[in-house]
């Protein structure tokens, strides 16, 4: 399926997975919505995407904890840009590892908010009208620790394993119609993750990626991308990813 002139809408595409999936889309002359809470990063990424092939770019500050914030940005796209075929529930986060009886209720919420009602809010946003039309796909960030729950991750995990539950019902819902459901489950991936995990704890970071070769943000754009350009009669469900020096959440290789 040519992706020439789809219009793409990428949550979280300041950074990390979302910067390389709008760029991998822009290499298919895709048109490109993109959102995110950091303006200032959005706007290099906007750009960057257009120099690289993107057919248009539009591009908006949107936090998805806020409901009526992501009703009121699809509800206001400007008519040549309302008709959305393809959506990458992108945004997420985690914070902390600690002990869950010793977890921050603050790095909880945020947690929750972000990865389970976020994805929510945009889903229930553009969906329906994927429905009315006749034509949608809708691609979920999903995560080995949706499957495999890790010690003091139990929240970060839940959340994943939330995303899994919602993906799979999701399919189940629009079965019917010709829109498509798929989830991108990747392992460990090199990006901020862990930084903002560690709530910028850089050295503290660097060590989660210590004597592995991780996956890289582009890695996961190349199979999203490829998950959107199936013939429309294709749906990929779910897509399970890692490094090869990662079996699952808590199995690792690690050279010394």
């Amino acid at each position: 399926m040519s992706l020439r002139g789809k219009i793409v809408f990428i949550t979280g595409a300041s950074a990390g997975i979302g910067a390389a999936t709008a760029m991998a889309f822009a290499d298919q002359g895709a048109r490109l919505l993109l959102a995110a809470r950091r303006a200032g990063k959005l706007a290099e990424v906007a750009s960057q995407a257009l120099e690289r092939g993107a057919a248009a770019v539009h591009s908006f500050d949107l936090d998805v904890r806020d409901h009526r914030a992501v009703q009121q940005a699809v509800d206001d796209l400007p008519s040549d840009w309302a008709e959305i075929d393809i959506l990458v529930n992108n945004a997420g986060l985690s914070r902390g590892l600690d002990k869950l009886y010793m977890g921050k209720i603050h790095d909880w919420e945020e947690m929750i908010d972000t990865n389970v009602k976020g994805l929510l809010y945009v889903t229930r946003a553009v969906v329906p009208g994927m429905v009315v039309r006749g034509r949608g796909h809708v691609i979920n960030l999903g995560s080995t620790a949706g499957e495999l729950t890790y010690p003091s991750g139990a929240v970060y995990c839940g959340t994943k394993a939330a995303e899994r539950a919602i993906n799979d019902g999701l399919r189940q819902d629009v079965l019917g119609t010709p829109v498509r459901v798929t989830s991108v489950d990747p392992g460990m991936v090199e990006t901020d993750f862990s930084l903002v995990r560690f709530h910028g704890d850089s050295e503290r970071a660097a060590k989660v990626y210590k004597g592995v070769k991780p996956l890289t943000p582009e890695d996961v754009a190349e199979v999203i991308v490829w998950a959107a350009s199936r013939p429309a009669h294709v749906n990929i469900a779910r897509v399970l990813m890692t490094p090869v020096q990662q079996a699952n959440s808590i199995l690792f290789h690690r050279e010394s």
